[in-house]
């Protein structure tokens, strides 16, 4: 039915290809491209063994954007998928622009030299696609995505108005090492050392990083200590959702790994100012990312599960009510599917979802769109139907943390 082009070969894009291989009549042609080119072979190989399926490859510097311009020229996709690095968001959708693509991604756009990620970029774009009947879907991951989608859904479904909202994330997987990102280093440490920011009666609340701490009960795992966080789907969800008084942002971190973090923000190995060392000017957070273990090797020792999901409190016919969507991902059983931990499974599987309903035109308008605004039901029947399935529970309180 179509072809695809996407840029970047991490663990997610490991994910999401294996999942559209698996749908030959929907994605009939797909094509990788990274800055790795053996990143690349490895996909292509695993592919070509498991589902019989060719995928082309090529090499890819996705911050050029006449590179990613030639790309494109020579596949001619109907969309591009970027699941590369944040920093190639705008340069990508530039791209699709030149040469009349349609773009999705799961992550907004934040400048290399700068930890700072907010859509504002991204949202300048809307009049741009608009004018040449483009679509970009933005944020088509799980938090951002799946999150945004439950939200939706709550309001569609279960609730009047939305009063208060917060998201959990929850991952209790142990993979032995003393010290390791379960993505990105440098994606993941920019921003969990980022301050906290919260929606609060119409304004910004923030704080420091990692300071305002809560037990929870999370279902199959149990209490973990979770940390409020400033995280992007913040952004969208209160100007699509104008009626939320409180959204908030919480992840579950280890003692050892707050410890670890500690002591390299002390050491300044989580700086992205540059430094001259050896006569050479390097930036800390990526020598440190070089030398912690690639996430991508981490699914076969990782096991435990994740848990991710959204607590929404609000009207339903004048009387307050709460609903807890959540899913759980087993990492053991991520990797035996398709050989990647939960946290590459469950980006790797929405970024598929919205790929597949951009081409089946089930979500299709011209501009720049977060998931939210289009209707939840059919992703949310896709995620039942590709390994996310989602339960939905009332509870007898809102939060009141």
């Amino acid at each position: 039915m179509s072809n695809v082009l996407i840029v970047g070969a991490g663990g997610v894009s490991t994910v999401t290809i294996q999942k559209m291989a698996m749908l030959p009549k929907i994605f009939t042609n797909i094509t990788l491209a990274s800055r790795t080119l053996e990143k690349c072979k490895y996909i292509q190989n695993l592919v070509q063994n498991k589902f019989n399926i060719d995928i082309n490859i090529f090499k890819l510097d996705a911050d050029n954007v006449n590179d990613i311009v030639k790309i494109i020229k020579k596949v001619e996709p109907f969309l591009v998928l970027n699941l590369a690095l944040p920093y190639q968001d705008l340069t990508i959708m530039d791209a699709c622009l030149i040469t009349n693509t349609h773009y999705i991604d799961t992550a907004n756009y934040e400048p290399l030299n700068e930890a700072k990620f907010e859509y504002s970029w991204q949202w300048n774009y809307k009049e741009k696609f608009e004018k040449k009947g483009l679509m970009a879907l933005l944020g088509s991951g799980f938090d951002p995505g799946v999150t945004n989608v439950y939200t939706a859904h709550a309001k569609k479904h279960l609730l009047d108005k939305i009063h208060s909202l917060d998201i959990l994330d929850c991952n209790d997987g142990d993979h032995g090492h003393p010290f390791a990102t379960n993505f990105n280093p440098e994606i993941n440490i920019r921003e969990i050392t980022a301050e906290s920011r919260h929606w609060e009666n119409k304004r910004w609340e923030r704080g420091p990083a990692l300071t305002n701490k809560i037990s929870f009960k999370f279902p199959e795992i149990g209490h973990k200590n979770m940390y409020l966080m400033y995280h992007e789907e913040l952004e969208s969800l209160i100007k699509n959702f104008p009626e939320i008084k409180r959204a908030r942002f919480w992840m579950t971190f280890g003692d050892s790994y707050l410890k670890h973090i500690e002591v390299l923000q002390n050491v300044g190995l989580t700086s992205i100012k540059p430094i001259s060392f050896d006569g050479k000017e390097i930036i800390p957070l990526q020598f440190l990312k070089a030398i912690l273990p690639d996430p991508g090797s981490l699914g076969k020792r990782t096991k435990g599960k994740t848990c991710i999901g959204t607590i929404i409190t609000g009207l339903k016919n004048n009387k307050e009510r709460t609903f807890y969507t959540y899913n759980i991902c087993d990492h053991e059983e991520c990797y035996n599917e398709v050989g990647s931990q939960a946290i590459s499974y469950t980006t790797g599987v929405p970024a598929m979802i919205g790929a597949m309903l951009i081409i089946q035109k089930k979500w299709f308008k011209p501009g720049v769109w977060n998931v939210e605004e289009f209707d939840p039901d059919p992703f949310m029947e896709l995620l039942d139907q590709y390994g996310l399935t989602s339960k939905t529970i009332e509870l007898d309180e809102k939060l009141d943390f």
